[in-house]
């Protein structure tokens, strides 16, 4: 046992199998000596890498041990030193191949630090790490004084903004690695309403725009925080003095793979007038309707049903809200005739004005977005009255029906970002717009399976587009491993094969750094990146076509148990099969 595996085993209190022919056997004296490279929890075995000094697993096995607090695992030791609200969610999903406790462990310390009306921060600051070491620090969102009538927890010191809502899906699968511990440690009931208070809180004091979808105040909520999405929306925004914030992340990067200082001085102004308004929502200059925010809203929506019915509760109201949701991300972010979803800017052409602002852009862009007008209320209230995947389907099988709506607020971005791929991950989208936002990827604006080695964050053919600065056209793991999920959910398993693939390969070779050039795979940001090693290791535990699995029709998309049973043929979440970078905030 090397020292990596015996430091994950002192910590975890896990017991070592014996090996034998290839299965585990536990004897109930002390344990006899392993087999290279084993790792164990609760006393079955997890894996055992043929070549243990070389080996993938350990490789990043030894990055999340580096990486870990005691608690909970920074992002990267030197330019993240702190614990992330979406990289603490995709780190618990590795995590639980190695340690099913410290998963768990992972998100109860991201939890513990939930505001009262809900909101779960992005940043949760460790009180040893000196005040200069990360901008903003602590001292910059006083959470516990700017925060008071939010209810920010006054114990620990954290941000006021939000990052994607990975945390119910990440909650289940990490259930599911260990049902046995989760019950034992009341893990799901401890869990399940803060995660329903944070899904609230999206839904109602996030829902800017009026058409049902949660709303991002500021780019690093998003998580993909320098996308030339945010240009239009942040261009409205005066920026802070470039003398009243010193960047941190300078000391680690590069300036010319960062964001701008203009782009900067954006950012801490929205941050500090969100701040100074005691982080109230919707009283802001800067609100967007992202694709890839609320399809994990989506599918986090569905993980909360099938956490509902462990508990004993019944999660069909969960899973209807969630497929309504998706008819709203269709009839608010759709555009059959680009052939993928885009952000709208819910505060463009003049809160709420016709949308000027949206062919302007599309003029400079070259991206034409045709106006749609959401039909009203009587039309919400019919999607109400229907269930299942196949009423949403139906409800857009037509794309020149969608292309002929309008929204009541706001307008559509017409930049071409990753985000607006990862609605694949929903397994009540229709199929339709699955099968373009396939043929999307895979041409010439992001490369799928051809030109590209992973899918870049930004269109390869746009004006904005640089393979190493800043989500503005590097690939970054964790869209592509949604990705891969999405594209195996809807039974394109050679394309999401390629994609494993490459992503193992880019990981090991790169480091497992940050972010790499989509083209050559050059390692970009951090190296020894914490959610590059707990998604590769989610990879390496799921041999591909694992997931080719129906459930009965009605049940959670993510609930693997309902397999083939002679009913047919709602589509089974890629994710139930086992299944940052910059500046953060």
């Amino acid at each position: 046992m090397d020292s990596t595996t015996q430091l994950t085993a002192l910590r975890m209190g896990i017991t070592t199998p014996v090996r034998t022919s290839g299965t585990p056997v536990h004897t109930s004296g002390p344990p006899s000596s392993p087999g290279p490279g084993e790792i164990s929890h609760s006393g079955s075995l997890v894996y055992d890498p043929a070549d243990p000094t070389g080996s993938l697993h350990l490789r990043a096995a030894r990055v999340l041990n580096g990486n870990w607090t005691g608690t909970s695992t920074v992002p990267s030791r030197g330019l993240y030193p702190h614990q992330w609200s979406w990289d603490s969610a995709f780190i618990a999903i590795g995590l639980r191949h190695l340690s099913p406790l410290r998963a768990q462990t992972e998100l109860e310390t991201l939890l513990g630090a939930q505001w009262a009306d809900g909101r779960i921060p992005h940043i949760v600051f460790n009180p040893s790490v000196p005040l200069d070491a990360y901008f903003p620090s602590p001292d910059f969102w006083r959470s516990s004084t700017a925060g008071r009538a939010a209810g920010a927890p006054r114990t620990v010191q954290t941000s006021g903004i939000v990052q994607p809502p990975v945390h119910a899906l990440a909650v289940w699968l990490v259930h599911r690695a260990d049902p046995g511990l989760s019950r034992a440690r009341s893990f799901l009931h401890r869990m399940y309403p803060r995660l329903a208070a944070w899904h609230r809180y999206l839904l109602h004091r996030r829902d800017l725009g009026g058409g049902g979808l949660a709303s991002v105040v500021h780019p690093w909520e998003q998580g993909m925080d320098n996308s030339p999405c945010w240009d239009a929306p942040l261009s409205r925004i005066t920026p802070a003095p470039a003398r009243s914030f010193r960047r941190a992340d300078l000391d680690h990067g590069a300036p010319e793979d960062r964001p701008t200082d203009l782009d900067y001085g954006r950012y801490v102004r929205l941050a500090a007038d969100y701040r100074d308004r005691g982080y109230a929502d919707g009283g802001g200059d800067f609100a967007v309707e992202d694709p890839a925010f609320n399809a994990l809203l989506i599918a986090s929506e569905h993980a909360l049903a099938r956490i509902a019915q462990e508990l004993g509760a019944a999660g069909t109201a969960r899973h209807a809200r969630a497929e309504r949701l998706t008819a709203a991300l269709v009839d608010r972010l759709w555009d059959p005739a680009e052939g993928m979803f885009f952000c709208r800017d819910v505060y463009g052409g003049g809160r709420g004005e016709s949308g000027a602002l949206e062919s302007e852009q599309g003029s400079q862009s070259g991206a034409r977005i045709p106006e749609r007008r959401s039909q009203s209320g009587a039309l919400g209230l019919e999607r109400r009255s229907q269930s299942g995947a196949h009423a949403v389907e139906q409800r857009f099988q037509s794309s020149a029906h969608a292309s002929e709506r309008r929204s009541p607020s706001g307008a559509l971005i017409p930049e071409r970002s990753v985000a607006g791929l990862l609605p694949l991950i929903l397994p009540a989208l229709p199929r339709d717009i699955a099968a373009t936002l396939v043929r999307t990827a895979s041409g010439r604006h992001f490369g799928l399976g051809g030109a590209t080695r992973l899918v870049p964050s930004y269109d390869l053919t746009g004006h904005a587009f640089d393979p190493h600065r800043y989500w503005r056209g590097p690939a970054w793991f964790n869209t592509n491993w949604l990705l891969e999920r999405g594209l195996r959910l809807h039974g394109e398993h050679a394309r999401a094969d390629g994609l494993r693939a490459a992503l193992l390969d880019t990981a090991g070779e790169s480091g497992f750094a940050e972010y790499v050039d989509p083209y050559t795979g050059e390692a970009c940001g951090a190296l020894g990146f914490s959610w590059t090693a707990a998604l590769t290791l989610d990879l390496l535990h799921e041999p591909s076509g694992a997931d080719q699995v129906v459930s009965h029709p009605g049940h959670d998309a993510f609930d693997k148990t309902h397999g083939s049973t002679g009913h047919s043929t709602t589509r089974h979440s890629a994710f139930e099969t086992g299944a940052k970078g910059g500046d953060r905030g």
